[in-house]
């Protein structure tokens, strides 16, 4: 099983922090969060695709083509249009197997969670937030199957939010990405078109931490103890 973990972005929401550092590079108690995330994988990943550009050399001197028994290659992108692009590039590379477990790099998930994601060929993985303003909401059937995303700004309250994490597989590559902005496309966006005609699964997690933000650094220290180190 592979896992790609988009880690191209600069993080413009993370100020001078990130001036000479890629985002997912940034350290949380006392390790870069990238190294956290490969700890923090399920076991029957054996293959990790980072997709990188800004600062991306930084990445791949720090983890080299293997870590702890896990093949690490690199996608370069440049380009910068998206989630949407990234995944698309990785494919047209010809590294793309499938099934596989695309995530966010800037986001910590339970290992368990991710173990369950792995068990479906096509899903999403969400979290319902009793604040969900600052992401997208899912909006799902009545037997939890993705119909659509609700973009910001929506409506304050609860919401089943989309936490980054997925399980792809070649079928969605038949499917011509959704633009989301003039320069932009959207992984998630093109899931929904997906799932006009095939079932794309909505699972939901026990817990989750962005960290896109300054404030969601110490977060996700909180995160790491509770869910991760807590259980060594």
């Amino acid at each position: 099983m592979q896992v790609i973990i988009l880690a191209a972005g600069k993080g413009i929401r993370m100020g001078d922090l990130t001036a000479d550092i890629p985002k997912p590079m940034l350290p949380l108690l006392g390790k870069p969060l990238l190294e956290w995330r490969l700890a923090m994988l399920p076991e029957a990943v054996r293959e990790v695709i980072f997709v990188v550009g800004y600062l991306g050399d930084q990445i791949e001197k720090y983890f080299g083509s293997e870590w702890q028994g896990r093949s690490i290659r690199y996608v370069r992108h440049e380009k910068l249009d998206g989630t949407g692009g990234a995944i698309r590039q990785v494919y047209e590379s010809g590294l793309f197997l499938g099934p596989a477990l695309v995530t966010n790099g800037d986001d910590i998930y339970c290992q368990e969670d991710l173990e369950r994601l792995l068990t479906y060929d096509m899903a999403v993985l969400a979290c319902g937030l009793e604040d969900s303003s600052r992401f997208g909401i899912l909006d799902t059937d009545a037997e939890g199957r993705l119909r659509g995303i609700i973009e910001r700004p929506h409506a304050p309250g609860y919401g089943l939010v989309n936490t980054g994490a997925y399980m792809l597989d070649q079928a969605y590559f038949s499917y011509a990405p959704v633009p989301i902005s003039e320069t932009e496309y959207g992984l998630p966006q093109t899931l929904v078109l997906v799932g006009d005609e095939r079932p794309v699964s909505v699972v939901q997690t026990r817990a989750w931490q962005p960290v896109g933000q300054p404030e969601d650094i110490a977060l996700g220290e909180d995160f790491l103890r509770q869910y991760w180190l807590a259980r060594q």
